[in-house]
């Protein structure tokens, strides 16, 4: 069970994950999570290194998409402004939305990347579909009230999380 709850890589931001790796990962697609992996909870301007990533991935030719348990209009209002396709109510970890954001991509499980900040949605969720992942640490303190709980688990299942 706790192989569900191992990440395969993990990174300070989406900013330090390297696309150079990604690639010679041979990865084709790449689903990113929104709240305080993309932008900071609450927030829906995204960094500019993060704008930059995004841009830098796209010109390698990875296929990116947003997917978040966030509401739509939220999510396709930062999904629009990173100019990718994006899953919104995916109701992660349960596997509906993973597949929808691979739909999209067009990529196999195997070859696609799951970037994301929480365990118990981000990588059980990813990882459940076959997938690989990288966690990152959120980008802000601040937390939705359900994620506060899960950041307490996390904490039992990884105690070296800084979270």
């Amino acid at each position: 069970m706790f192989r569900f709850l191992r990440p395969d890589a993990q990174a300070r931001s989406l900013a330090d994950v390297s696309i150079d790796a990604l690639c010679e990962g041979q990865t084709l697609g790449v689903i990113v999570d929104l709240d305080n992996t993309l932008v900071g909870y609450r927030q829906d301007c995204l960094p500019a290194d993060h704008q930059t990533w995004l841009e830098h991935a796209r010109s390698r030719g990875l296929r990116l998409v947003l997917l978040s348990n966030n509401f739509p209009e939220r999510v396709g209002t930062v999904a629009q402004a990173a100019g990718i396709a994006c899953v919104a109510s995916a109701l992660k970890p349960l596997p509906g939305a993973f597949r929808r954001a691979l739909a999209l991509l067009e990529t196999p499980a195997a070859r696609t990347v799951v970037i994301g900040d929480q365990l118990f949605t981000d990588v059980l969720g990813a990882k459940l579909c076959g997938m690989r992942t990288i966690l990152t640490e959120p980008l802000v303190e601040h937390d939705f009230a359900t994620t506060r709980v899960l950041r307490f688990f996390e904490r039992l299942v990884m105690p070296e999380r800084r979270t």
